[in-house]
């Protein structure tokens, strides 16, 4: 598998993993202080051929990505379940992932933006929304919030940051539905 992209990795160790898994070229952050100059250098990136941001699964990563974002619009985004990454010792990283768990978060890439974006209606959660669901507040709520983020492909994310990245990348209520239905299969057992 190539990927035309640049990705934007935390470490060595994760450019190892990745290019153990497809050839790919990386940039590699060198952890969550992320300076001025590379930034520029995936500014670059992403004007030349487009940058793919996989950051680990965990906060250090998830802070890394939304500086990115912040910085480089139009990025796309690859996510890893938690459980993908987890090392014998507790620990997350992309550096722990199998060659094909990798290759399949890269086949789900997501993107910020989407060229056609004016013939689709935007669908949006509130807060409300979200409760009502059982996505918030519930006993359950991080188990099924964390399902649906897999299923969509979306990383794992509390519930502000679910309603945020549905938005931002275009998950359709169709989309969202189905996944909804299937977590809350997964998570209580009810068809």
């Amino acid at each position: 598998m190539k990927i035309s992209e640049m990705i934007v990795v935390e470490g060595r160790d994760d450019t190892v993993a990745i290019q153990r898994s497809v050839e790919a070229d990386t940039i590699e952050t060198g952890g969550s202080a992320i300076n001025k100059e590379k930034l520029e250098r995936i500014r670059l990136a992403q004007a030349r051929r487009g940058v793919i941001i996989f950051t680990d699964p965990d906060y250090p990563g998830e802070r890394i990505r939304k500086i990115i974002e912040q910085n480089v619009p139009g990025c796309k985004h690859a996510f890893l379940p938690r459980e993908k990454a987890r090392s014998s010792k507790g620990k997350y990283g992309i550096e722990h992932a199998q060659p094909e768990d990798i290759q399949e978060a890269l086949r789900r890439v997501k993107r910020t933006e989407i060229e056609h974006a004016e013939h689709q209606q935007e669908f949006t959660l509130s807060m409300v929304e979200l409760q009502a669901l059982g996505l918030v507040g519930a006993p359950d709520s991080q188990a099924l919030r964390e399902s649906l983020s897999k299923i969509i492909g979306i990383g794992y994310c509390n519930g502000k940051q679910l309603a945020k990245r549905i938005q931002a990348f275009r998950i359709q209520h169709e989309e969202f539905e189905q996944a909804y239905n299937q977590a809350i299969k997964e998570v209580r057992g009810i068809d």
